[in-house]
Parts: structure tokens; C-alpha cells; sequence
């Protein structure tokens, strides 16, 4: 009937197919109150007409649409789009499919996309913040079971959190580059300016004084192509720091690119740290040394701790883990 129609069969004309009532085919389409020959003969009806379920008529019902909305920063950082794909598989071994958002960098579109994703039913949401935490995120945790990944969203309860390191990840990045000779350090970052106080940044104000080194963290896009216009501008002038290290293996693409530009050899020239270690990092020349944030381990846990409270009796307690970063050194820090 819905290929003849051209529509999706309803509830309605399934019932009057079988002769029953809609609340009984809606019954023993899912296995409730009905004898075993009136399911067998409901879905056997269901088959034969092409009725599939409409998820969100389900979901308006009290039910579930097996939707989960996945919302990164940028999806122009590959590390983002490796998380993305393993968050997806985690999510499809649970049989339940995902929504993805782009919020290209903008904290605003970040908590206008949660809110569209919560108005669509989905029934969770994993969430990679950029933005500062706000009365938005606490409304988007009320309304719908959330997991953040990286950052913590202050005064916000969410149903989960997989807290990135960024002290040890930023310090072992610096110390690293002190142990080679670097005193001054530029470090690019793509959340200077939209999350001023994520703790990434401020480990690195730490990390640097503890050290002894001249650091200046500089604003930076989120991608190879928004950092190597900036990079090209840094290392032609005068003033050109010794290492670069990047808040991003996507923005380190760009440092290379304009490296390759400018005719500087890394390291010789200028020693170049990334944040991430997105396998194509180890393909560059020089690689590039990076700190490897455990992706699967990071899906594993966020959509574990999702599941768990999508299918919680009542609310719970946040559950949390704090990822620990680990400094894979290569050759393009010497």
C-alpha cells in the first residue's frame, strides 16, 4: 500500500486491513497485551502492506526514535571527523542511528543546533563544546539526556562527561619542546577567542611559567585552511618563535603548508607540536609529533555512558571519566 500510494501506510489502514482496532495493531506491533497468533497476524499484515514505523510519531507518543544527535565544534578539524565516525559505529552496535551537526565554530549555532536536535526527539545527544557554559546548556541537559566529550560545561548536570587532561596534555606537550632547545613557543588555538577560559588555554599560561617559557597563544581557525594564512603571516616576519605548537593536528597542516610556502624546514627551521595525532600525521614529512587522545576509547565511553542513561529508571547521578592524553614524539619536533 505505501509503494501503491506513494506515502507510508498508517496505523489506521493497518487496522482496518486486519480488522482490529489501531490501538491493538499499535499493541502487538510492539510485542504488548495481544496473544502471540494476534502478533504474528498483525505483522504478517504489516509486511505484506509495507508498513514501516514513523519514529517520530513514536517519539510524540512517549516512545523512542533510536536518533541520537552528534554535535562537534567543526567538522573542518579531521580529529573531529575521526570521533564522529567512531561515536557512529559505537552507536550503530547499539542499533540506534545518529544526527550529526556542524557547528562550524560558532558557540551560538552550537546551542541553536542542540536545541533543533532536541525538537527533532532525539533520544540523547553527544555534544564536543566549544562554547562558554550558559543557561542554554543547562536547558538542553533538562530536556534530553546529554554526554559531553573534552570540556566540562560548569553548572550544568549532564547525563554524562568524558573530560579530557589538558593540564598533562599541554605540559607534556611544553616540556617536550624545552627538553629540545624551544623557549619561545607559539601556541595556535581555535578557542582563544570563543571559550577564553577553556582549561586547554589556561594549562598553557600555567605550563609556560612553571617552565620558563616565552609563550604567546595566538587565535587561530579551526582548520588547514584557516591556519595556514596565519601561519604564513607568523613565520615570515621578524619575529619568528622557535616551535609552534597547535591546539589542532588540522591547524599543524596548515603550519606545514606554509612551511613548504616559505621554503622553512621543519625542524631545522621551526619545530612543529599538534594535539590529536589524526593518523595522517604520522604520513607527513617530517611526522608530526602530536598528543593521541584515544578516540575509540573516547566513543566507547561517551555513548556507554549515554545508553545508560537513555535507559536509566529515573534520573542519575553524572557519570564521568577523565581521558589522559599520551605524547607520541616524532621528527618534526627534532
Amino acid at each position: 500500500m505505501a509503494d501503491r500510494a506513494g506515502r507510508r501506510t498508517t496505523i489506521r489502514e493497518l487496522a482496518e486491513y486486519t480488522g482490529l482496532s489501531p490501538a491493538a495493531v499499535s499493541y502487538a506491533l510492539r510485542g504488548m497485551q495481544v496473544s502471540a497468533k494476534t502478533e504474528r497476524r498483525v505483522r504478517a499484515a504489516a509486511d505484506e502492506l509495507g508498513y514501516e514505523a514513523d519514529p517520530i510519531a513514536r517519539a510524540l507518543a512517549g516512545g523512542s526514535t533510536a536518533v541520537v544527535g552528534l554535535l562537534v565544534g567543526s567538522l573542518g578539524d579531521f580529529w573531529n571527523q575521526e570521533l564522529v565516525r567512531a561515536v557512529q559505529r559505537q552507536l550503530y552496535g547499539a542499533a540506534r542511528s545518529t544526527l550529526v551537526a556542524d557547528a562550524d565554530g560558532e558557540p551560538a549555532r552550537e546551542l541553536e543546533l542542540a536545541q533543533r536536535l532536541v525538537d527533532q526527539r532525539v533520544d540523547g545527544l553527544v555534544v564536543v563544546p566549544i562554547g562558554p557554559s550558559s543557561g542554554g546548556w543547562a536547558s538542553i541537559a533538562r530536556q534530553v539526556a546529554t554526554v559531553t566529550i573534552g570540556d566540562a560545561l560548569p553548572g550544568v548536570a549532564p547525563a554524562g562527561e568524558v573530560i579530557f587532561d589538558y593540564q598533562l596534555g599541554v605540559q607534556q606537550s611544553l616540556q617536550h619542546l624545552l627538553e629540545h632547545g624551544h623557549r619561545r613557543v607559539t601556541v595556535l588555538s581555535w578557542a582563544v577567542e570563543t571559550s577564553p577560559e577553556r582549561e586547554a588555554e589556561r594549562a598553557v599560561a600555567g605550563s609556560a611559567a612553571a617552565l620558563g617559557l616565552d609563550c604567546r597563544v595566538v587565535p587561530c581557525a579551526y582548520s588547514l585552511n584557516g591556519s595556514r594564512p596565519l601561519a604564513l603571516e607568523l613565520l615570515a616576519g621578524p619575529d619568528r618563535p622557535s616551535a609552534i605548537l597547535c591546539m589542532s593536528d588540522s591547524i599543524a597542516y596548515g603550519v606545514y603548508a606554509a612551511c613548504a610556502e616559505l621554503k622553512l624546514s621543519i625542524p631545522a627551521d621551526v619545530a612543529v607540536a599538534g594535539f590529536g595525532d589524526h593518523p595522517m600525521s604520522q604520513l607527513l614529512s617530517p611526522p608530526l609529533t602530536s598528543t593521541v587522545w584515544d578516540v575509540e576509547q573516547i566513543a566507547e565511553r561517551a555513548t556507554g555512558f549515554l545508553l545508560d542513561a537513555i535507559t536509566a529508571d529515573g534520573p542519575q547521578a553524572t557519570l564521568r571519566e577523565v581521558v589522559a592524553p599520551v605524547l607520541v614524539a616524532r621528527p618534526s619536533t627534532g
